[in-house]
């Protein structure tokens, strides 16, 4: 992973500490569980699209037509079934 990158995660994870801070009071301790599960998972979200967008080329796959590239994935989307734990 890059260096902005992992900037990038260190400020998602500080935003998100101050905010759960100060709305710790006002939030009861079950929404407070949901809510930071959905931080996690809106940062790997943001860090997976990050990551993909460095680390293709501008143009895509050459010598691929679109076609092919829209059913290749469409039949890579239907193979994840679970979701993915996050630690």
């Amino acid at each position: 992973m890059s260096r902005d990158g992992e900037r990038l995660i260190e400020t998602m994870n500080e935003l998100g500490s101050r905010i759960g801070h100060l709305l710790s009071e006002m939030v009861p301790p079950a929404a407070q569980v949901h809510l930071l599960n959905a931080q996690r998972e809106l940062i790997t979200a943001l860090m997976l699209i990050y990551e993909h967008r460095v680390t293709t080329t501008p143009g895509g796959r050459q010598g691929v037509p679109t076609r092919a590239r829209r059913s290749a994935a469409r039949r890579r989307a239907t193979k994840r079934v679970g979701k993915i734990p996050i630690e």
